[in-house]
């Protein structure tokens, strides 16, 4: 469970059930001989590129550079800078994650890359969160970017595309990380993927600003143009592809908002990065993207995008007042919005929260009401105070008849007008009904009638105001990510891995090292990793040259394998 921790109190119930425990028994052995693997690879490479929030934060955020981090001992240290971590089981939803995000809470996948994904793995990892999102969050300036780009992300529009799109990239992340699936499962999904990928139609806002995470959050590169510096989480938990972001071959373009105009493929390394001159820069694109969404532009453009997302959301009048449900038809006239129809569970609310008697339970088959002006009235309805509804006849027990500019005529006895922070924003009626032109909207026979009041829509977004107060829940993701079943033979090579590591812990017993060496060889000579483990011992200690010289060249037969030439080459430059 998770330890209780000021950051994760204020999370909300309907994300709870994406965190797990993180199942820090399970890492095998060689687990944290991969992860001691790429940190010192990282610390020694990315000391001298990457931001120098890098290194620094690596101290701050309590990173073991030896073994996997416990998130307990994580989080202990993650709230002196504000934020925490929860265990997750592979990718989240987009929406889920950037809510988490906005609550100051890291998001961190369980798991860890397989060996022969060490320099790169599409899932999302231990290494890729713990190693590569963690530390630079320690920049007050990136933090804050990180939070405000959670607050706006998390309301962003997704298609029902998208949502497929997610499943196919988590599903195929889950067979890659895999070592025991097929070519052909592998195969299958990634044809899966590509094809939906060729068809997602115009692109949702979701899809818009994912692209601008990628190219920042996860690839982002910073300073000069010529010469940048690493800050992308993706490229600080990434031996291979932090090398060759840097290079020649990667087209480096600078970060602006038409970024988000390129898609990204996580199945391979970036043909192009973006180098923004300051994480200040990143707040000012984000802004400028946030000025093209739903969210502030509002209007009929705002409806649509509530209509078309097929989900709930909700659209905010300029009294206040916040509808949510799912949104099916709209009204319009001269682009504007006249008139607003959900189906299913709906509620009102103001200030995000549920107004009393106007939950999901009262309107649980949905809600209408009209938008705009009324006719004959210079003032608009919302900021009638109490004299001007007197004088209009606007009193409660009266029957009253209101005509808006747009065609939409409301009449039945007024029950009640419900006034927030000045303005009108309810009105409630009985023995009541609503027409649009020749279209019946509301009949007396259905009951208690409650009419939305505003002038316009300023706003519309993913998701109820209210989330609590709406009932939300996400589901937890119905494919797991595979429990790795390891055969006996991989459990005795994992064997061996520990006893280096207890070896190397105590420094005692070094006599066994020979004897480990042999059964390796014989029984496992395709694992590398731990012959490296075994040389850097022997030659950091000057024993056994005949030993070390027999390791050294049984790496050098394999560094001449493509697969291995980096990986080998770089373990050699590490023990010096």
């Amino acid at each position: 469970m998770m330890e209780a921790n000021e950051v994760l109190d204020k999370l909300p119930p309907h994300l709870l059930n994406f965190v797990i425990d993180q199942p820090y028994n399970t890492y095998t052995s060689r687990d944290h001989a991969i992860w001691r693997y790429v940190m010192r690879q990282n610390v020694r490479y990315l000391s001298q590129v990457a931001h120098q929030a890098y290194v620094e934060g690596l101290q701050q955020t309590g990173i073991s550079i030896e073994q996997i981090p416990h998130m307990y001992g994580m989080n202990r240290i993650l709230k002196n800078i504000g934020w925490a971590a929860v265990a997750v089981d592979g990718f989240i939803p987009p929406a889920a994650f950037m809510e988490f995000q906005a609550y100051n809470v890291l998001v961190i996948a369980a798991d860890i890359r397989p060996i022969d994904q060490i320099e790169y793995t599409p899932a999302p990892d231990i290494i890729h969160e713990a190693a590569g999102h963690a530390p630079i969050i320690a920049d007050k300036n990136y933090s804050e970017y990180l939070v405000r780009f959670g607050e706006i992300g998390s309301k962003a529009f997704s298609s029902k595309r998208d949502y497929q799109l997610y499943e196919a990239i988590r599903h195929l992340s889950i067979v890659k990380a895999d070592p025991y699936s097929s070519r052909e499962e592998i195969a299958e999904s990634m044809t899966l993927l590509s094809s939906l990928e060729k068809d997602m139609g115009r692109p949702s806002e979701m899809a818009m600003i994912r692209n601008l995470h990628w190219w920042t959050v996860e690839y982002g590169l910073i300073g000069d143009l010529n010469d940048p510096k690493i800050y992308g989480a993706g490229l600080l938990s990434s031996i291979g592809e932090s090398y060759s972001a840097l290079n020649g071959g990667v087209t480096k373009l600078p970060y602006t908002i038409d970024a988000k105009n390129y898609n990204f493929d996580i199945t391979t390394k970036q043909p192009q990065l973006f180098v923004t001159p300051d994480f200040q820069a990143l707040t000012r694109v984000l802004e400028e993207f946030a000025d093209s969404m739903a969210l502030r532009r509002g209007g009929l453009y705002g409806v649509h995008a509530a209509i078309n997302s097929g989900n709930t959301a909700t659209c905010v009048y300029s009294s206040g007042l916040q509808v949510s449900g799912t949104f099916t038809e709209v009204k319009e006239v001269d682009g504007d919005p006249v008139y607003l129809i959900t189906e299913g569970p709906s509620c009102l609310n103001f200030a995000d929260k549920v107004l009393a008697g106007q939950g999901i339970d009262f309107h649980a088959q949905g809600f209408g009401s009209p938008v705009g002006h009324l006719r004959t009235y210079d003032k608009a309805l919302e900021d009638f105070d109490e004299a001007d509804a007197i004088a209009a006849g606007f009193i409660p027990g009266e029957n009253i008849h209101l005509e808006f500019v747009s065609g939409v005529i409301v009449q039945g006895k007024l029950e009640s007008i419900l006034r927030k922070e000045g303005k009108i924003v309810l009105m409630r009626f009985t023995d009541c009904s609503v027409n649009y032109h020749s279209k019946v909207l509301f009949v007396p026979d259905w009951g208690v009638y409650d009419m939305a009041v505003g002038e316009r829509i300023i706003s519309a977004f993913s998701g109820p105001a209210d989330p609590e107060g709406f009932g939300l829940t996400y589901p937890a993701p119905a494919e797991k990510t595979h429990k790795i079943e390891h055969d006996l033979k991989s459990r005795n090579l994992f064997k061996l891995y520990t006893e280096v590591r207890s070896i190397r812990e105590a420094e005692l017993r070094l006599e066994m090292l020979p004897v480990i060496w042999s059964s390796l060889k014989e029984n496992h000579p395709d694992d590398w990793l731990l012959a490296m483990e075994i040389y850097e011992l022997l030659i950091t200690k000057s024993l056994y040259p005949e030993v070390s010289k027999e390791i050294e060249l049984f790496l050098l037969k394999k560094q001449e394998k493509p697969a291995f030439e980096k990986l080998i080459r770089n373990g050699f430059e590490i023990i010096g």
